[in-house]
């Protein structure tokens, strides 16, 4: 059994001690750190064994095989600082970070410990529905190559899928997660806003579209994202594509007409290697070019 130390207990921390907990003969919570009390026994009225509770300022206590820092990005470094000037020992150390490599752990490696990063590649908005959402989840892994291996086993333990990455690649990854999952929720807040002038509030609109991303996710699960593109611009209607811009530019902003041409312009790419009509994609971008500048 391996013991673990969680430095930081939101989000991230708290999912992680509760997918742990569920592994109780492989690991124990040794102790959790946090700058807020509160959140940490409730995390630890829902664990087997019970950990110690500290704060930042004692991690002289810390002895743990394993110390995850699971803080915001901006208070990494100065954890590693923290834990560089008082370790008695030389554990394996991982942040879960989606942007920062392992190479802001460096301070920790050049004394002997061994040091990695594991980001759960996986929206988490509370802890308990985080623990739940690491099963099957892909976890992005870089590090050194003992801290990987034991990473790749603790992210399987975890009923996870872990993936590996060169260190010098991490934060384009993570630009490609936010791509995925942020901008996502932002495209459809676009289309929430074109809804909204239709006559549709909201919580309707959201409702109503609901099932039609689901059903675009789904096709992407088997499917190519060219295969998975559907519409007008997989079609190269240009009729249909002057209507829609035409209309937009009448009744939305100017930003969420320019996601909309901006898409486009990256949809006529899907749709040609679905084979669509060379001339009629070849409009589509003309008019895309002329309405871009006329936004500006």
């Amino acid at each position: 059994m391996k013991t673990i130390s969680i430095i930081g207990v939101g989000r991230i921390g708290g999912a992680l001690a509760l997918a742990f907990n569920k592994k109780s003969k492989n690991y124990r919570i040794e102790n959790l750190i946090s700058r807020n009390p509160d959140k940490a026994h409730k995390i630890t009225e829902n664990l087997i064994d019970k950990p110690n509770i500290y704060t930042i300022n004692e991690t002289e206590k810390i002895k743990s095989e394993i110390i995850l820092i699971c803080t915001q990005d901006s208070e990494i470094l100065n954890v590693a600082e923290q834990l560089t000037g008082k370790l008695q020992h030389k554990p394996y150390i991982f942040h879960v970070s989606g942007s920062l490599s392992s190479e802001i752990l460096n301070d920790l490696k050049n004394i002997g410990c061994k040091t990695g990063s594991i980001h759960p590649l996986v929206s988490v908005s509370d802890a308990f529905l985080g623990a739940q959402r690491f099963e099957n989840a892909y976890f992005c892994v870089e590090g050194e190559t003992s801290a990987v291996k034991l990473a790749e086993k603790i992210v399987k333990d975890l009923n996870g899928k872990p993936f590996s990455i060169e260190t010098k690649h991490k934060i384009l990854y993570h630009a490609a997660a936010v791509t995925a999952c942020g901008h996502l929720v932002a495209v459809i807040d676009t289309a929430l806003e074109i809804l909204d002038k239709c006559g549709l509030e909201n919580e309707n609109a959201r409702k109503i579209l609901l099932p039609l991303i689901k059903s675009t996710i789904e096709n992407l699960e088997t499917q190519t994202a060219e295969q998975a593109l559907t519409g007008t611009f997989a079609r190269a209607d240009y009729p249909t594509f002057e209507k829609h811009l035409d209309n937009l530019e009448k009744n939305v902003s100017p930003l969420a007409v320019e996601i909309y041409l901006l898409l486009g312009e990256r949809s006529l790419q899907l749709a040609e290697k679905q084979g669509a009509d060379p001339k009629s994609l070849n409009k589509i971008r003309k008019k895309i070019t002329l309405a871009k500048k006329n936004l500006k």
